[in-house]
């Protein structure tokens, strides 16, 4: 910083020089130069010592503010390295508490290890002694075993043989007993099956019966809406002479309140079974029973048509 201060002001006196130097020997043209040996001097010298002078104090100026300038910097840049020591030196401390830590968790670890070590070592006498004792002790209960296994096997086998007796006498009687259970069982089973064979054929005979009333009240009960039904297809049914002596046969389909779902021909005179679909038709709904067997052979019935005069 000082020899740039230094270059500077040398800077500043070559250019005062230079002005100086100027001022000083400036030479007029010859005409002036004649004019000017009857007159006062000319003034130019003093200008030039005043304009010295003011560029000396600007050279002071510079050089002061230069001055201010550099003792700034100095102070920006002592500034800057103190920080820089300091940072440094906290890094430094941190490596060094870092380096403590470290070692202090080594040594512990280190110990930990040690203490560890001796532990398997301890745990691993405990377990061979242990071991011995067992072995030891496994010798002694197997010879204990073998032992009363011994007086065991001696003692089934003398059980055994007395249970297979008991077991071949109480054989002998349970045959003996199941042979007398099973002739009394199947005299049972003979008597019980007689009797339910004359039941199923009292039974069987009473169901026919039943049956056979039943079928007679059936088939009475269908004769009867056969005829109420003929007799509601007669009052609608429109006669013509023309009709006199013919049939027709119709086959009629009925729902379970009467209504007449379909009605057909199955053959006949045209005039009569013309005029007994219309009566059909025009009645709608013909008589039918409650009675669900009645009903079923009512639903798909077929009836001879035969208009009466």
């Amino acid at each position: 910083m000082g020899a740039s201060i230094i270059k500077s002001v040398l800077l500043h006196l070559l250019i005062i020089g230079g002005i100086i130097g100027s001022a000083s020997f400036h030479m007029p043209s010859p005409k002036v130069l004649e004019v000017t040996l009857n007159r006062e001097p000319m003034p130019e010298a003093d200008n030039a010592v005043a304009a010295v002078t003011v560029d000396q104090k600007m050279v002071e100026q510079k050089i002061a503010e230069l001055k201010r300038k550099e003792d700034a910097q100095k102070r920006a840049e002592d500034k800057r390295i103190r920080d820089l020591e300091r940072r440094a030196n906290d890094a430094r401390k941190q490596r060094e508490e870092e380096a403590r830590r470290i070692k202090k968790l080594e040594n512990e670890r280190r110990a930990k290890e040690k203490e560890t070590a001796q532990a398997q070592a301890q745990a691993k006498k405990a377990r061979e002694i242990e071991q011995k004792e067992r072995a030891k002790a496994l010798q002694a209960e197997k010879q204990k075993e073998e032992a009363e296994q011994a007086a065991k096997a001696a003692a089934d086998k003398r059980k055994a043989e007395e249970e297979a007796l008991k077991k071949a006498e109480e054989q002998r009687a349970r045959e003996e007993q199941e042979a007398k259970e099973r002739a009394e069982a199947a005299e049972e089973a003979r008597l019980k099956a007689l009797q339910e064979q004359m039941l199923q054929d009292q039974l069987a005979k009473e169901q026919a019966a039943r049956n056979k009333v039943r079928q007679q009240q059936v088939v009475g009960e269908v004769e009867k809406f056969k005829a109420l039904i003929m007799a509601r297809i007669q009052q609608n049914f429109l006669k013509d002479v023309k009709m006199k002596g013919k049939e027709c046969r119709l086959n009629i389909r009925l729902g379970f309140n009467g209504l007449v779902t379909q009605v057909k021909s199955l053959g006949g005179d045209t005039l009569v079974c013309e005029a007994a679909m219309r009566a059909v038709r025009m009645a709608d709904t013909l008589p039918v029973s409650k009675d669900r067997d009645v009903f079923e052979q009512l639903k798909n019935i077929n009836l001879t048509i035969a208009p009466q005069f």
